[in-house]
């Protein structure tokens, strides 16, 4: 409906997901389903599919999702009590460490026998990550809402079982990724411009480099210079000014270069 419904203004386009989204969760809540649950896949549909101006929907979305995650954690900084923490704890302690090392474990492994390709290491990555965010703790916030006698112990335990996850887990991610030898090199996107592609052209791709000396004693010009087939320099950025390049634009060192080429090119037969 994104892409067929013709709108003279794009900014009027996130505000038409927004209202995709809030008649997911009510039509879904009145046919007693999860309209969480609805919303979020519906959510991976249209983040893994073509939509037109999906640059100003990101950036529209990915500003209302931080708004609702300030106010959100505002709120529930509001029904905490320290006091109560620590009249839970020991409860809440070892419910927490039976989570992080038995429970969570024991399901992930269940939930991912059917998928054989994911190996042993994955796997305990994936049941060591935990989830340290407030959605177990909105949840919990239900009964309390709903004035189910108990609730305040429930909320502070679950609270109390996030904070701990979050600090066990949340803070050796990245170390559990390392010893387990699955983190990667961190690979650079994007190009220090600023300018992106619209969505339509995925065949092509923006690049930027850096003139070093080292280039410009093999060329210091645009034409003497060896690029790839089918990568054309864009504009030549030097300090805080911007060049139109031609074959005869004799460069600097330091200058920054915009390049485009094709997806399929090979990225090591551009300059380093």
């Amino acid at each position: 409906m994104l892409n067929k419904i013709n709108i003279n203004n794009p900014a009027l386009y996130p505000i038409l997901l927004l209202s995709f989204i809030f008649f997911t969760f009510s039509i879904t809540d009145i046919l007693k389903g999860n309209g969480y649950l609805a919303v979020y896949i519906a959510g991976i549909l249209v983040g893994n599919s073509k939509i037109t101006h999906r640059k100003n929907i990101y950036t529209v979305m990915d500003g209302l999702a931080w708004l609702c995650q300030i106010v959100m954690f505002l709120c529930l900084g509001l029904l905490v009590n320290p006091h109560e923490m620590l009249e839970v704890a020991a409860v809440a302690l070892l419910i927490g460490i039976f989570m992080i090392l038995i429970g969570r474990p024991l399901s992930v492994f269940l939930c991912l026998l059917p998928f054989k390709k994911i190996n042993m290491k994955s796997r305990v990555f994936i049941s060591w990550i935990g989830l340290r965010g407030a959605v177990p703790i909105i949840f919990a916030t239900y009964p309390v809402v709903a004035e189910v006698e108990g609730s305040n112990v429930i909320f502070n335990i679950v609270f109390f079982i996030t904070i701990l996850s979050l600090i066990i887990q949340g803070t050796t991610v990245s170390t559990a990724a390392r010893l387990l030898r699955l983190s990667t090199p961190l690979v650079k996107t994007g190009n220090e411009f600023g300018v992106e592609l619209p969505e339509e052209i995925d065949t092509k791709e923006l690049l930027d480099m850096t003139v070093t000396e080292a280039m410009l004693e093999q060329a210091d010009t645009l034409k003497d210079m060896e690029l790839p087939q089918g990568t054309l320099v864009m504009i030549v950025k030097r300090g805080n000014e911007f060049l139109i390049p031609n074959g005869t634009l004799l460069l600097h060192a330091g200058d920054q270069l915009l390049l485009i080429s094709e997806k399929d090119q090979e990225k090591a037969k551009i300059p380093d």
